[in-house]
């Protein structure tokens, strides 16, 4: 049996790294002195690491240490890869890139091994220590490839696991054997796969820790993610699949910037990436795009794919948070099952309904929980909330809230857009700035209006800018009109007239519980008033 790092483990002359002092006790109960020393010792442990055919090998089969499994696996899935390498990509479902200005239509600007668990019995015994009767493998085909042999403590492995304990308590005649063989298949010849196939949750525990305090790869942050589920759910190595976890959302937070290696990425990693707050993305209808685009690419066949979309990814896509321009194609996108679609949209515009204090509620309960669908990530883009009229004269109410460490940290020269929201088949988006005010030279806070790009068209449109203030509710702060085109923006450099000293200071009369509500009225002009 190897570690990470194929050091043998049953080799006589290999000590465990151990805290433990030959001479001093250990409150803790550290029995790493006794490892593999007959002094200590009541039996002896014959373990057969057998071996098959290899045209009958089972997934990883053949692998002799954690680090040669990965490799089988990264093959498999370059080969489940290139089976798939025919895809097309839907046109109309397309990655979001960063631009100076949201996009039209979204915003401004592996499968585990199976665990197979041969029956680990004690030899039958022709005399009280001759172990000369040939066993029973039960294994067709199997061999014995190698032999390694342990000196044993059977109180201490009774101790720290209940496979041995019930091995060596039942009552009978292999519970008093002196001898005793167990058989592990190739692939289970690593130590953290064979504790826990043991059920030493010491050893995970220790095999965890050491792995953790390694420098973590993207190849191993996957390994430890798509470890066989016996032992991806073994408490003991919880703490070691977070931190592959937190490693691979760290790493590629901003998947604009690594979106071919992240589109290679197998399912574990990809789930890892979505499931992080942090991820630096234009909105959560990129999101969204980006599912679509990876599972098309690794799943060609529609069934299996609506089976991991609606089972596995859907979880991790925040419809709530998603325009409902893009909410309505998900209601006829065939990617999707039509009830799993239909169940996320309908709870996305039953949360958009709700009322701020609710949808606050509803956020922190999914806080610890693993489904963090109500929790906004921090998007370029921020949400919207968008009213639409269509008499006397088409028109549209915008609330857009800011937090103030977000305003914060537009200083000195900083601003941030707003998702795009449409009005007489135009799109248009706010941005808030931190600018300097022309006449008196000082940092102000500024909210301008702007219309995204699409042809030479112009559209005239009255506006009007308010904010929220405390025991007020709001209060218009600009109006005016302008004729747009493509590209373009107005607003007003200081929407409160103040500096941003006073702006922003604790005292301020704009930050309700921390937070900044703007609201922007657009109203298209009558060609006679042109």
């Amino acid at each position: 049996m190897r570690g990470s790092n194929n050091t043998d483990l049953f080799d006589p002359k290999t000590e465990m790294d151990s805290n433990f002092s030959r001479h001093s006790s250990s409150s803790e109960g550290d029995f790493g002195f006794a490892f593999n020393d007959s002094n200590f010792s009541d039996r002896l442990l014959r373990i057969e690491i057998m071996g098959g055919p290899s045209d009958s090998r089972s997934d990883g089969e053949g692998c002799t240490s954690i680090a040669d499994w990965a490799r089988h696996r990264k093959r498999r899935r370059e080969d489940n890869k290139k089976d798939n390498c025919d895809i097309v990509g839907c046109a109309e479902e397309q990655i979001i890139t960063d631009n100076n200005q949201p996009d039209m239509d979204d915003c401004p600007g592996g499968d585990n091994l199976d665990d197979e668990r041969e029956a680990m019995v004690e030899e039958p015994l022709s005399g009280e220590d001759d172990a000369s009767s040939e066993p029973n493998w039960g294994m067709d085909h199997s061999t014995v490839v190698r032999v390694k042999e342990l000196h044993i403590s059977s109180p201490i492995l009774a101790a720290k696991s209940p496979f041995f304990y019930k091995l060596f308590s039942n009552g009978m005649r292999e519970s008093e054997q002196r001898h005793v063989t167990l058989r592990i298949n190739a692939q289970e010849e690593d130590v953290l796969m064979a504790a826990d196939k043991f059920e030493v949750a010491s050893c995970m525990r220790y095999c965890s820790r050491l792995l953790r305090n390694m420098p973590m790869t993207p190849d191993s942050a996957l390994l430890y993610l798509e470890l066989p589920s016996s032992v991806l759910m073994a408490e003991a190595v919880q703490p070691l699949t977070d931190a592959a976890k937190q490693f691979l959302a760290s790493r590629y937070k901003d998947i604009t910037k690594f979106q071919e290696e992240v589109m290679a990425l197998p399912l574990a990693g990809i789930e890892a990436i979505l499931s992080s707050d942090d991820l630096q993305i234009a909105s959560e209808d990129a999101v969204y795009d980006f599912v679509l685009k990876w599972a098309r690419g690794q799943y060609s066949s529609l069934e299996e794919r609506r089976e991991i979309l609606g089972s596995r990814l859907a979880l991790y896509i925040r419809f709530p948070y998603m325009t409902c321009r893009k909410l309505k194609k998900v209601l006829t996108c065939s990617d999707f099952e039509h009830e799993v679609a239909s169940k996320q949209v309908l709870e996305a515009l039953f949360f958009k309904a709700e009322a701020p204090h609710r949808q606050r509620i509803l956020a922190a309960e999914g806080s610890d929980s693993m489904n963090r669908r109500f929790i906004e990530r921090a998007y370029k883009y921020r949400p919207v909330k968008v009213v639409e009229f269509e008499l006397p004269r088409p028109q549209c109410v915008v609330y857009l809230d800011l937090k103030r460490e977000e305003c914060a940290g537009l200083f000195p020269s900083g601003r941030v857009y707003s998702q795009a929201f449409h009005l007489g088949g135009q799109g248009f988006f706010l941005s808030a700035h931190c600018n300097m005010d022309q006449q008196s030279s000082f940092h102000c806070f500024g909210l301008f209006l702007g219309m995204q790009e699409k042809g030479a068209v112009s559209f005239g449109v009255d506006y009007e800018f308010a904010a929220r203030e405390k025991e007020k509710g709001f209060v218009s702060k600009y109006r005016g009109n302008y004729t747009f085109t493509g590209g373009k923006a107005v607003g007003y450099r200081n929407l409160f007239g103040c500096p941003w000293t006073s702006f922003i200071a604790d005292d301020s009369q704009y930050f309700i519980n921390g937070i900044l509500h703007l609201r922007a009225e657009l109203t298209i002009k009558r060609s006679t008033d042109l």
